[in-house]
């Protein structure tokens, strides 16, 4: 978008809040770069230039403005919605790959030389995968540094950043502040609780402080009978895209939750978080503009790709504009899309999870699936303790060796559930952020018990592909009959062409026709 230029101005004299993220504006006469909805009087038009990427507004001489934060501005919907190259790099770099194996570990994930993958970013985003990383560590730095009291080498080093120079320098460059100084002006602008603020008011909020940011910075240990302990909780908000129905997503995940993993308290959503450096335990409770989220991790180096996990699971970054645009075109769509505006799709923090979930709940209540799924985290999960939340989800190498008395459930889906939990044990089925969405549903399918509406659950909800369907759904057919629509899987797939590519998001309107718990937040 950010190459129509006309468009893009209108976007900034508007101050329309629905482009944030999906293009910067860079100001030639203050060199600063401001999210399209920035409050500040925009400026003249021939001193305007745009940018795909805060990364490539900062790599051509530009600093963050301190009005609208525009590092802080929701992701581009984008790279979870697209599946080529260029989309999967994105994700795997929000979730720490470069800072973790370098640029070379992200192209040998993505089948490409460092050469092509470099040029690919380039040409898109304008800036390559080292740029794009550091801007990421730039806003975890900031994050640190004024909702924390962490001594700056500790920022610096949860932050990725591999010295302090290079911490320095990066703040400098990109806030026009050292380290210090912006702690100290974050500090006289209203501190913790004036940070919280954000962006609030316009529609999507910001990376803002919402309550005390350390306890015990630094710490983690061992809890009581050798569960692991958590040390450094941070408040935050999560920004979106104006409209959000929460309904179906929280209403999905609390009636869903595994015991030990996941709960409902006091109106939000809790769950464990396996990280790269550690764990976590989050709590997500929406408000109307924004998510409220808090993080309590053992590693603070698992920040950023603890926020982007979290994200992913709320599908924060769509674009629900464009989305229920689409579905409206359907005259039997519309009065449910125009009721509940916004619905996102429930995605995952962790996709293996997900796909053993899914199979422990074929042919089942939701009430049985998560028995089962508590019954084998009670076996092979890693315990922890946080009030209430016990456990891991298990890995799959945990899974697999599993003792098969454990899976009470029809021999049919114990050989699926053997088959799934080998093939991400020994790599050969790959479900990361980074995986293709057409092999992943080959390799899916070949295995024994995987039939469409497994396949598809997974790549909707796992995968987080946008056009998933499962037409032969009940849930789905009965919805399309009570609607007047065709009810069988071969007419709704012909049906349904006109609401491609978003085809699962409609699939959350049909769901939502239906009287169960996974419709409506708990009370």
């Amino acid at each position: 978008m950010h190459e129509d230029a006309e468009r893009c101005v209108r976007a900034v004299r508007s101050k329309d809040a629905r482009f944030d993220g999906w293009f910067f504006t860079a100001v030639l006469t203050t060199r600063i770069y401001c999210r399209p909805s920035c409050p500040v009087v925009p400026p003249k038009v021939e001193n305007m230039r745009f940018y795909p990427s805060a990364a490539a507004a900062q790599q051509a001489g530009f600093r963050a403005c301190k009005r609208c934060r525009p590092d802080a501005s929701p992701g581009s919907p984008l790279w979870n919605h697209r599946a080529d190259s260029v989309a999967k790099a994105m994700r795997l770099i929000a979730d720490g790959v470069v800072d973790r194996e370098g640029v070379p570990g992200l192209a040998a994930r993505l089948g490409y030389s460092v050469r092509q993958v470099e040029r690919q970013l380039l040409a898109e985003l304008g800036a390559g995968p080292l740029a794009l990383a550091r801007a990421q560590r730039a806003q975890t730095a900031r994050l640190l540094i004024e909702t924390t009291s962490l001594p700056m080498a500790e920022v610096a080093m949860a932050a990725g950043f591999a010295s302090i120079r290079a911490f320095n320098e990066t703040v400098r460059s990109v806030f026009a502040f050292s380290p210090t100084d912006l702690r100290a002006w974050r500090g006289a602008v209203g501190g913790v609780r004036g940070g919280a603020r954000g962006s609030a008011g316009r529609g999507v909020a910001g990376w803002g402080v919402v309550g005390p940011g350390v306890v015990g910075p630094g710490a983690s240990g061992e809890g009581a009978g050798g569960a692991k302990a958590l040390g450094t909780a941070i408040s935050l908000r999560l920004p979106f895209r104006a409209p959000l129905c929460p309904d179906n997503l929280f209403g999905h995940l609390a009636a869903t939750a595994v015991p030990g993993v996941e709960e409902w308290r006091d109106g939000a959503y809790r769950r464990t978080l396996r990280l790269p450096h550690g764990h976590a335990v989050v709590s997500l409770q929406p408000q109307p503009d924004h998510v409220a989220c808090r993080l309590s991790l053992t590693d603070l180096r698992d920040l950023s790709i603890a926020i982007a996990r979290c994200r992913r699971l709320l599908d924060l970054d769509a674009d629900p504009m464009a989305v229920d645009e689409q579905l409206r075109t359907d005259s039997d769509l519309r009065p449910l899309v125009d009721k509940d505006p916004g619905r996102r799709v429930p995605g995952t923090v962790d996709a293996a999870e997900f796909a053993v979930r899914a199979v422990l709940g074929q042919q089942v209540s939701t009430a049985a699936a998560r028995t089962h799924a508590g019954r084998i985290v009670a076996a092979a999960g890693t315990p922890i303790s946080d009030h209430g939340l016990t456990h891991l989800f298990p890995t799959a190498a945990e899974l697999a060796e599993l003792d098969p008395s454990v899976l009470a459930m029809p021999q049919a889906r114990k050989v699926a559930f053997t088959a799934l939990v080998r093939a991400l044990a020994s790599g050969a089925l790959d479900l990361g952020v980074g995986a293709d969405w057409a092999k992943a549903r080959a390799d899916l399918s070949a295995l024994p018990g995987f039939g469409p509406w497994t396949v598809e659950v997974i790549a909707m909800r796992a995968l987080g592909d946008p056009d998933a369907f499962i037409p032969g759904d009940l849930g789905v057919r009965v919805a399309a009959r009570a609607l007047g629509m065709p009810d069988t899987p071969g007419a709704l797939v012909q049906r349904a062409r006109a609401w491609r590519p978003w085809r699962a998001y409609a699939v959350q309107h049909l769901w939502a026709t239906g009287d169960h718990a996974v419709n409506r937040m708990p009370a």
